[in-house]
């Protein structure tokens, strides 16, 4: 195989792993607030540490670790890593109007200067950034 011209043959995300501070807290929020299913469950009693597989609809599968104690995000100003975390949505109005119900508070709705897209921003219980972006169906 010819490297300089070989492609990776990547097909998709698999899933984003993150890590709380509360795990109660997230755990709920994920599942009640963003509709999440539980695939798999799992309590590591030598590192003290739950992960929890979790299905958001659309089929993104997101990892959610504790551990003791874990350090702050740092995010203001921004750190290097990831900046935030964006999940499509078909109609944002209504993913807006569902989270402000759910006691998430997304930020106004901004228009992107690119693409015309319409998105906003809130944010996990842990301070994780999660951008809602419309998309056409």
């Amino acid at each position: 195989m010819d490297a300089p011209s070989a492609r990776l043959p990547l097909a998709r995300v698999h899933h984003v792993a993150l890590i709380t501070a509360d795990y109660p807290r997230a755990r709920r929020f994920y599942l009640e607030v963003l509709d999440a299913e539980v695939i798999n469950e799992t309590y590591r009693e030598q590192r003290d540490s739950h992960k929890l597989d979790l299905l958001l609809p659309g089929g993104i599968q997101l990892e959610l670790f504790s551990f003791p104690s874990p350090p702050p995000r740092p995010s203001y100003p921004e750190a290097c890593g990831l900046r935030h975390l964006a999940l499509a949505t078909t109609d944002l109005d209504t993913s807006v109007a569902l989270l402000e119900v759910r006691g998430a508070h997304p930020e106004p709705i901004r228009i992107d200067e690119y693409t015309g897209a319409r998105f906003t921003f809130f944010s996990d219980p842990d301070g994780t950034p999660i951008e809602l972006y419309e998309v056409e169906t």
